[in-house]
């Protein structure tokens, strides 16, 4: 365990321990109802606390056909990584009309994939998942070529049944009930047997690529630990051989010491545009004392994560006229190797660099993994400190 103060000005002391999977640290009851979809598939809705909701009928009336996934992961030697291939997520629904939007609450004469007439928040298994708790496909290799199943889990969470609303006009109620959900739905999945790293993210916008626009986000429960947090640890590794102390807390730390690039922060979370940062907006946001997961967050933490985390997306939104396409995405630390070193964290950050412009990965960043920002991080910070949000 490293003793060490806690980034930033909130106080406190670094309490991270080595320990079996994420276990929560809340006090307030997270009781979903959960019921199945018609395939079989599990679905799962959050209340907002002391805010009554007339859900209707939970029963699936469609008629459904069972779902068989034909998830594979092939690894590749030359980068030392899992690719994973899903062939059936060809047939995926995409782009369809607003009136088909299979995220909406169901209604008289169409049924849509949450059974409900209304919803806070729900939770459901994709019916076309990267990765499929039911996959057959044997393990083969020969040395070269290696092929394992593609075990893992992917959900949908939806945060509104409003279509036309976006994350950042969410209520602040709301954005707790959604911190509330991953919480829970890391738990669950960091106990699955072929799990290793739980990962909730959401994509906005079509230029990201988006094929539904109701706001909605998902959790990957992946087989492997991930290539980025791989490296991170292995960076957060080599730091502590050398010093004792963890990397992430140092650089929060010294990001704090600098101010040049903070944006927003309260007692426990501190948000910086990163001094080597890859986008042209991009905003990590750490609490100040260092907790391997969300689970690990205690209630002081998760109320005081909802504000900051709006406040936030609305800085990004605002900075520019056009729409802010953006994916933000919770770094975990995996669910049984290198807690003891990773820092929770989230990563926000949009390919607008300019109105009208974007930042496409073509050839140094897609075949070379060179980043090359066509903004300076300290302007963008300043951008993002500057620009007149609602504080509601």
């Amino acid at each position: 365990m490293v003793g060490q103060q806690a980034a930033g000005d909130g106080g406190g002391t670094d309490t991270v321990h080595e320990h079996d999977g994420p276990n929560t640290a809340s006090r307030r009851p997270v009781v979903p109802i959960v019921t199945q979809l018609a395939d079989g598939r599990e679905i799962r809705y959050y209340d907002d606390p002391g805010v009554p909701i007339d859900h209707g009928d939970l029963v699936d009336h469609r008629e459904l056909p069972s779902m068989t996934p034909t998830s594979i992961r092939r690894f590749d030697r030359l980068l030392d990584e899992w690719v994973t291939i899903a062939g059936h997520r060809q047939s995926r629904t995409y782009l369809p009309p607003d009136d088909e939007c299979p995220l909406c609450p169901s209604k008289q004469g169409r049924q849509s994939e949450i059974p409900a007439r209304d919803y806070h928040v729900v939770v459901f298994e994709n019916r076309f998942p990267s990765f499929t708790t039911t996959a057959r496909v044997p393990s083969d290799g020969d040395g070269f070529f290696v092929t394992e199943p593609g075990l893992g889990r992917c959900e949908v969470v939806c945060f509104t049944s409003d279509h036309t609303a976006a994350f950042s006009s969410l209520p602040v109620t709301r954005v707790r009930t959604v911190i509330d959900a991953w919480i829970d739905r890391t738990l669950e999945l960091s106990r699955l047997p072929y799990v290793e790293q739980v990962f909730c993210f959401e994509n906005r916008g079509s230029e990201i690529g988006v094929t539904l626009s109701h706001p909605h986000g998902q959790i990957y429960g992946y087989p492997f630990v991930t290539p980025r947090t791989r490296r991170m640890l292995d960076s957060a590794r080599a730091h502590h051989e050398r010093t004792g102390r963890n990397l992430f807390a140092d650089i929060v730390a010294a990001e704090v010491a600098a101010g040049t690039r903070i944006i927003a922060g309260n007692a426990h979370w501190v948000a910086f545009v990163p001094y080597a940062a890859r986008w042209p907006l991009e905003v990590h946001l750490y609490p100040r004392r260092r907790v391997p997961d969300l689970p690990a967050l205690n209630d002081a933490e998760r109320d005081a994560l909802a504000p900051i985390y709006l406040e936030v997306v609305r800085r990004m939104e605002h900075v520019y006229p056009d729409t802010m396409p953006y994916i933000a995405a919770w770094h975990q630390a995996p669910v049984r190797v290198g807690r003891e070193l990773a820092y929770l964290h989230l990563e926000l950050f949009s390919i607008r660099r300019a109105p009208g412009k974007l930042k496409f990965l073509a050839g140094s960043e897609s075949a070379m993994g060179a980043f090359i920002n066509d903004v300076l991080p300290e302007e963008a910070a300043d951008m993002l400190r500057t620009v007149s949000i609602d504080p509601s």
